[in-house]
C-alpha cells in the first residue's frame, strides 16, 4: 500500500518536469516569434531602403535624360545642321548612356535639313538659270553689234576701241556662261569639228591677262575634236587659265602644252604662283572630278564658278582634269585629259587652223612669223585688246571654226562673223602690208587701200583670209602710227 506522502512526491515530480518542458515550449516560442518579428523588421527595412534607391535611381535617370535632351537640342542639332553644309563642322557626342537613344533624332535630322538644302538650291538654280539665259542673250546681241560696227568702221583708232569693247563684252559672256553651266544649263554653243589648238587659243581670247600666256603646240596638225567637245574644252581651258592668271603675279608667264598622250591629248597648264596646300588641292580635286554633287550655297560669297564650272563639264562630256599635281614653276599644275573617242582628224590644207594660234613643233607645219616686239601693244593695255599674238579673236574659239550660237526662240538671230584684231599677226603672204617701223602718211596709207575695180576683179577670199588681211592692215597702221608718234610727226 503506498503512502499519501509518496503519492503526492511523484505528483509534484511529474506537474514540475511538466511545467518545466511547457515552460521550454513556451520559451522557444516566444524566441522564434522574436526571430520572425525581427527578421520582418529587417526585410520592412530592406523594401523601404529599396523603394528608396529605385525612387533615386528614377529620378537620376530622369535628371539625365533631361540632361540628355537639352544637350541634344542646344548643341548635338545644331552642330549637324551645320554639318550638312560645312563638314568640318565637330558633332558632339551624348553626354552619357541614354544619348545612344538620341542617334536616330539626329539622322533622321540629317535627312531633312539636307532635302530642304536640295530643294532650295534647285530653286535658286532655276532661277539662276533664267536669269543667265537673258543675260547671255543681251550679251549676244550686243556682240553682234560690236561686230557689224567692227565691219563698217576702219578707221584704227575707232576699230581699237570696238576691240576693247568687244573684249570687255566677252569677258562678261565668258562669266554669264560659266554661272549657267554651273546651275545646269547647256553651253550655248554648237560648233563644227574645229583644231584642238583653237579651241585652247579660244579659251585664252576669253581672258584679260591673254598675252602672259605662252602656248606651246605639239600636236600633229590636224588633231581637231568632235563638234559637242569643242566649247567645253574651251570653257574648261578658259577657266584653268584665268585660275592660274588670277594666281600668279602678272610680271610670270603662264605656260600650256599640248601634247599626244597614250590615251588622247593632254592640255597642260603651268603657273609661277602661290600654289595650293595638300588639303586645298585635295578639295579642289574633288570638286572639278565633278563625283560629287555641289551645292549652289557652297560657292562662297561672292561665288567661286570656275572649279564648280569644270566639275559639270567633265562630268557631262567624259573629260578629266587632275590638279593632285604642283607645277615645277613652283605654283599649281592643271592638267586637262581629252579622250581619244572626243578627237577627230582635220586636213590641214584644206582647213588650217587659224593663224592666230600657236604653230606646230611637228614635222609638217612651218611656223608663222612673229610680230616685231618693238610694236607690242603697251603694257597698259594689254588687258583691253581684243586680240594678242597667237591668240584667236575674243569671242571665238578660232575664226575657222564658224560657231553658232543657239540661244532661246525669242532671242535667236544671225551669227557673227569673226573680226580680226589690232595686234593679230599678220600670215606669211607676201602681198600682206608688213609692220615697220616707219611713218605712213594718208597718201601711203590709201595706196594700201584697193581700189573698187582691183576688189571687183580680185578673186574671193575665205572669211579667215579676209580677217587675217584685216587684221594685218590695222596692225601695221597702228604701228606706223606709234612710231610717228614717238617721233613727234604723228598724224591727225
Amino acid at each position: 500500500m503506498i503512502e499519501i506522502p509518496e503519492l503526492a512526491f511523484g505528483g509534484l515530480a511529474a506537474g514540475t518536469v511538466s511545467a518545466l518542458a511547457l515552460g521550454s515550449g513556451l520559451w522557444r516560442s516566444r524566441r522564434e516569434r522574436a526571430r520572425l518579428r525581427q527578421e520582418m523588421t529587417g526585410l520592412r527595412h530592406q523594401a523601404e531602403q529599396s523603394a528608396r534607391a529605385g525612387a533615386e535611381e528614377a529620378e537620376r535617370i530622369r535628371q539625365a535624360f533631361t540632361a540628355e535632351l537639352e544637350h541634344l537640342a542646344t548643341r548635338r542639332m545644331p552642330a549637324e545642321a551645320s554639318r550638312t553644309a560645312h563638314p568640318h563642322v565637330p558633332v558632339p557626342g551624348p553626354v552619357g548612356p541614354e544619348g545612344a537613344a538620341t542617334e536616330p533624332v539626329l539622322a533622321a535630322l540629317r535627312t531633312a535639313v539636307l532635302q530642304e538644302r536640295k530643294r532650295v538650291d534647285a530653286a535658286a538654280r532655276a532661277g539662276m538659270r533664267g536669269t543667265t539665259r537673258e543675260i547671255q542673250a543681251s550679251l549676244y546681241r550686243l556682240q553682234d553689234i560690236l561686230h557689224g560696227l567692227q565691219q563698217r568702221h576702219d578707221e584704227p583708232e575707232l576699230a581699237q576701241d570696238l576691240y576693247s569693247l568687244d573684249h570687255e563684252n566677252e569677258q562678261s559672256l565668258r562669266r554669264a556662261q560659266v554661272a549657267a553651266v554651273v546651275c545646269g544649263a547647256w553651253v550655248g554653243l554648237a560648233r563644227e569639228e574645229s583644231h584642238l589648238v583653237d579651241a585652247v587659243t579660244g579659251g585664252q581670247a576669253r581672258l584679260s591677262g591673254y598675252r602672259r600666256v605662252k602656248l606651246h603646240n605639239h600636236l600633229d596638225p590636224g588633231t581637231a575634236l568632235v563638234s559637242h567637245a569643242v566649247e567645253p574644252v574651251a570653257i574648261i581651258a578658259a577657266e584653268l587659265l584665268d585660275n592660274a592668271l588670277r594666281h600668279s603675279s602678272p610680271d610670270t608667264s603662264v605656260v600650256v602644252n599640248l601634247e599626244h598622250v597614250h590615251n588622247g591629248v593632254a592640255v597642260t597648264v603651268d603657273d609661277a604662283g602661290v600654289g595650293m596646300a595638300p588639303d586645298e588641292r585635295a578639295a579642289a580635286q574633288r570638286v572639278v572630278a565633278g563625283t560629287d554633287p555641289i551645292m549652289f550655297s557652297d560657292l562662297g560669297d561672292p561665288p567661286r564658278m570656275g572649279l564648280a564650272a569644270i566639275g559639270q563639264l567633265t562630268r557631262q562630256f567624259d573629260l578629266s582634269v587632275d590638279l593632285s599635281t604642283p607645277s615645277p614653276y613652283g605654283g599649281v599644275r592643271a592638267v586637262l585629259l581629252v579622250d581619244k573617242h572626243l578627237l577627230s582628224h582635220i586636213d590641214p590644207a584644206l582647213r588650217p587652223a587659224a593663224a592666230s594660234t600657236s604653230p606646230s613643233t611637228r614635222t609638217g607645219e612651218v611656223p608663222r612669223p612673229e610680230p616685231l616686239a618693238e610694236h607690242a601693244e603697251p603694257a597698259e593695255h594689254a588687258g583691253h585688246a581684243g586680240y594678242a599674238e597667237h591668240t584667236a579673236p575674243a569671242g571665238h574659239a578660232a575664226p575657222a571654226e564658224r560657231a553658232e550660237r543657239v540661244e532661246p526662240a525669242e532671242h535667236t538671230h544671225a551669227p557673227a562673223q569673226p573680226a580680226p584684231g589690232p595686234d593679230q599677226p599678220a600670215p606669211a603672204v607676201d602681198d600682206l602690208p608688213r609692220r615697220r617701223r616707219r611713218q605712213v602718211s594718208p597718201d601711203q596709207a590709201a595706196m594700201i587701200r584697193p581700189s573698187a575695180a582691183e576688189t571687183a576683179a580680185a578673186p574671193a577670199r575665205s572669211p579667215e583670209e579676209t580677217a587675217a588681211a584685216l587684221g594685218a592692215l590695222q596692225s601695221a597702221t597702228a604701228a606706223a602710227r606709234d612710231a610717228a608718234r614717238s617721233e613727234g610727226t604723228a598724224p591727225r
